[in-house]
């Protein structure tokens, strides 16, 4: 089931909300402040953040701007704002989409289904990490705007992880599905290219936080990424 974070610190528009949703087939939690969004974002890894403007902590948008740092949910910005300055604030926040109160359940069900149609779409070939954009049938790479220049096995290594985000990976599965099955040789030299790949995505070799290293297993890549 689609995975779906609503962030409203009013109870009952919270709970119509996941009502609505939970009909539709979502998986829904609720978060009620922004703090409580970000831990509970990193603990569910949502796919879809229908994310208030006015909570009782942080704004909506430094919520946006903190999610960012390590989700890729699409994020839909829900406010009572309707002045266009209020929503270039927000999407340049990070924000996918926008929706004004007061707005119908059916809107709002459709721009969900949008956001998860876009996911189908493009999902598969373009993959977010912090600040790092993996295009997958393009063969390229940026961190932030500036694009990087990886070699075949580099980006055939960083592609592996990206299918599998989150995932601890082994070494030896990283092997057959880069070197192939068939390489005889030290698989030591995953970890020279890994040592590579930090480098150039100016993840820390001493403190990574885009490719983490799984002691004694291989590799996992995470959504923090690089500032």
């Amino acid at each position: 089931m689609p995975r779906i974070l609503i962030v409203e610190d009013e109870s009952l528009t919270a709970e119509m909300l996941a009502a609505l949703l939970r009909q539709e087939g979502h998986q829904v939690s609720i978060a009620r402040t922004g703090a409580d969004a970000l831990q509970l974002a990193r603990a569910c890894n949502p796919e879809v953040v229908l994310l208030d403007i006015g909570l009782p902590d942080l704004s909506g948008v430094e919520v946006c701007r903190r999610l960012r740092e390590f989700s890729t949910a699409d994020i839909l910005m829900v406010t009572a704002r309707r002045h266009e300055a209020d929503k270039v604030v927000g999407l340049d926040a990070g924000a996918d989409d926008y929706i004004t109160k007061p707005y119908s359940p059916a809107e709002l069900l459709a721009r969900v289904r949008a956001a998860l149609r876009r996911r189908c779409r493009s999902g598969l070939q373009i993959r977010r990490f912090g600040n790092v954009t993996l295009d997958l049938a393009g063969r390229r790479v940026r961190v932030g705007e500036t694009e990087v220049e990886l070699s075949p096995r580099e980006f055939d290594l960083l592609a592996a992880l990206a299918r599998r985000p989150g995932e601890a990976v082994s070494r030896q599965a990283l092997l057959d599905q880069v070197w192939g099955p068939n390489y005889v040789g030290d698989n030591k030299v995953v970890d020279v290219y890994i040592g590579s790949l930090r480098r150039k995505l100016g993840d820390d070799p001493d403190r990574p936080r885009l490719i983490q290293t799984v002691r004694g297993y291989g590799y996992r890549l995470v959504a923090g990424g690089p500032e």
